[in-house]
């Protein structure tokens, strides 16, 4: 034994967490989304040392489950802040304002979509539909959908999100 520590050593917790969820779905690889979906409803995100666990109980290599990872949007490698909002960015939404509204957005928050401010209170995220086109631009607040959204009204959401 080389004494050397892997990053399953560090996360005991998420990979543990990856195994009992995989095991839930009877370790089917045909149910690694929703697996996934699971764990980051659990974790809040999908940790690196939870790969290679999920690897192994599913019998797929860690490239594989790292490929849906990194595929699929909605799945974060890093945690979340205490609030997420998800910005409409489809033609629709870009029509009606979106663009100029993403731009304030980040000016306010002073965060590139897909970051976290530094308080750890807003995650903002794109989405490329949300449904809401009558009411764009589009937003999605902690799963609440939010339309008509501009500066003012932001503003008034990012102070919420905050408190």
């Amino acid at each position: 034994m080389s004494g050397k520590i892997t990053l399953i050593d560090l996360s005991p917790r998420e990979a543990t967490a990856a195994r009992e969820i995989a095991l839930r779905y009877g370790n089917r690889p045909d149910a690694l989304l929703e697996i996934l979906h699971d764990l980051q409803e659990e974790l809040g995100f999908i940790p690196e040392a939870a790969l290679p666990a999920l690897g192994k109980a599913l019998n797929l290599s860690r490239a594989e489950v790292h490929g849906v990872v990194t595929f699929y949007h909605d799945f974060r490698r890093e945690p979340a802040g205490r609030h997420v909002i998800k910005v409409c960015r489809a033609e629709a939404c870009q029509a009606m304002g979106g663009n100029e509204l993403v731009s304030m957005i980040e000016r306010f928050l002073a965060v590139k979509l897909g970051q976290t401010t530094a308080d750890g209170a807003i995650t903002v995220e794109a989405v490329y539909c949300l449904g809401n086109c009558a009411l764009s631009p589009a937003m999605m607040v902690d799963g609440k959908l939010v339309g008509r959204v501009d500066p003012a009204k932001f503003e008034k959401i990012a102070a919420e999100c905050r408190s």
